[in-house]
């Protein structure tokens, strides 16, 4: 049985990924932003891609926690958690191709983007 922190932290990482496969599918939040912006807006299906992955990932990890076991979450997971490492390289050369502006604010975005990485590869057994 898991901690009541383990719990919560999951729990966490499942509405967040749930919340930005719901704006990624309706085309919106920082990622469709980022993708626009590096492919001069015709990202529309990695957007809508990744949302869908991002949902499915949410829902997996939601109903692991009820334990039904699901083969393919890890594997889930670990997908997700490299579009979302490909996401903060794309976040830094944006960052560094607008001169570092808004730094503090920028700063505390990656920061929040690492903890949810770092989240990522806790929930996949494989580097958890």
């Amino acid at each position: 049985m898991a901690g009541i922190g383990a719990v919560i932290w999951k729990i966490a990482v499942a509405l967040y990924l749930l919340a930005t496969g719901v704006l990624g599918v309706n085309k919106g939040g920082d990622l469709a932003g980022i993708l626009r912006y590096i492919f001069k807006g015709n990202a529309d299906i990695f957007i809508i891609v990744a949302g869908v992955i991002a949902i499915v990932a949410g829902i997996l990890l939601l109903l692991e926690m009820f334990n039904v076991r699901v083969p393919i979450l890890d594997t889930l997971i670990l997908i997700v958690a490299i579009i979302w490492a490909v996401f903060i390289v794309f976040i830094l050369i944006h960052w560094i191709g607008n001169s570092f502006g808004a730094f503090w604010e920028t700063l505390q975005k990656l920061g929040i983007y690492v903890m949810v990485l770092a989240s990522l590869l806790i929930a996949s057994k494989k580097f958890g």
